[in-house]
């Protein structure tokens, strides 16, 4: 890992773990305010709302503008609407903060991701440097809601007080300022501009080209197989008799196992390819999938936990080394912005899709039908295929 690529992943760690510290506080004090569990959760959905509808100008603007003025301007973003929290504690402003802070991180991680993509000299790098990026994501989302929450309890004069909420908001406000701070020196790299004369391409045009079309397809699947855990995890440990804490803690080992495997990935990137990883990905999470709803016991349902932690972490660097590979360089940017639109799409629709289809078959037909969903997919992860003409980057 390069100094220079260090710096990039503390950025996306400080704006990202803004967002994750207020969509844990905006919440309780929400909740604390008297609103009902409703308007919480449309408090929460706005976070990834706002990704769905600007991820494709973020896109065009990162290919446009390159990395420091969309981070700039996500900072201020992100900052200014954490601030307004702390000054108005309103449920408006919590809303319209989480509009801005969630919008400010997807146009940020575009543009993160597109320029280390672009820095990489070959498909091995590739690997390696999303890897290493990937693992931002799983440490924000530790760093985030724990300072949140120990401000919030600590802060004020009583645990849980307005001034405790308000010092928290404050707190996490300066987490972007931050990351600008390490980013702010990194080398902007050459601009890539389209074929001068032709019409310019539409964002949709990318979704003709078929080998686009089936990695989206498979990073969906596999992104559909993380939420349903997440969201129908718990739901199943109710079921089984498990506590909160025993619920939260194979959740957690989940996302420690995540993060694992994004630290071992960069070692193994020469030897193993993308489509080996996504395959076996796919398989193991199939298999997971089929047994989760057999078991009984925490700790059997910890050790599915893992796995699927392993086999789920694995695949959105393999993705990304794909997507960077088969797009041309000029619209990489927008590229990233479909990918990021389809996933935050997909979390916002599937938990209400999920609650809905549980209601009907049981926690179980859930699990079996997403697995089954995944193992019919390993056949769209089988043809992905790399460019022959242009294997290096």
């Amino acid at each position: 890992m390069t100094p220079e690529l260090l710096k990039l992943i503390a950025a996306q760690i400080c704006l990202h773990a803004a967002m994750t510290g207020l969509r844990l506080a905006g919440p309780l004090l929400a909740l604390q305010q008297g609103y009902s569990a409703a308007a919480v959760g449309l408090l929460i959905a706005l976070f990834a709302l706002t990704q769905v509808f600007l991820a494709l100008p973020a896109g065009r603007f990162a290919d446009r503008h390159g990395l420091k003025r969309p981070l700039m301007l996500s900072v201020i973003a992100a900052s200014v609407g954490t601030a307004l929290v702390a000054v108005v504690s309103w449920f408006s402003v919590m809303c319209l903060a989480a509009l801005m802070t969630g919008g400010a991180t997807g146009a940020a991680v575009i543009a993160l991701q597109r320029h280390v993509g672009r820095a990489a000299a070959d498909p091995v790098q590739l690997k390696k440097v999303f890897s290493w990026l990937a693992i931002a994501p799983a440490v924000a989302n530790f760093v985030g809601p724990f300072c949140a929450g120990l401000l919030i309890d600590h802060a004020g004069r009583t645990p849980a007080d307005l001034p405790g909420f308000r010092i928290a908001f404050a707190a996490l406000a300066l987490l972007p300022l931050a990351g600008w701070f390490f980013a702010r020196k990194t080398p902007e790299l050459p601009r890539v501009s389209l074929p001068a004369g032709g019409a310019r391409p539409r964002a949709w045009d990318l979704l003709r080209e078929s080998m686009f079309r089936r990695l989206l397809f498979v990073n969906w699947l596999q992104s559909s197989a993380w939420d349903v855990h997440a969201f129908v995890l718990p739901i199943l440990g109710h079921e089984r008799g498990l506590g909160a804490s025993v619920i939260g803690s194979i959740l957690g080992a989940f996302a420690i196992a995540a993060a694992v495997i994004r630290i071992v990935l960069p070692l193994v990137a020469s030897r193993a390819s993308e489509r080996s990883v996504i395959a076996a990905s796919t398989v193991v999470t199939a298999l997971v999938f089929a047994v989760y709803p057999l078991l009984s016991s925490a700790l059997a349902m910890g050790v599915c936990s893992v796995v699927l932690g392993f086999a789920l972490g694995a695949v959105q660097p393999m993705v990304m080394s794909m997507l960077h590979q088969i797009t041309p360089h000029a619209r990489h940017g927008e590229a990233l912005g479909l990918r990021l639109m389809v996933i935050n799409a997909s979390s916002v629709a599937m938990p209400m899709l999920f609650g809905s289809v549980g209601a009907l078959i049981g926690v179980a037909g859930v699990f079996w039908l997403v697995g089954g969903a995944v193992a019919l997919g390993a056949r769209a992860v089988w043809g992905l295929q790399l460019p022959r003409h242009d294997q290096s980057l």
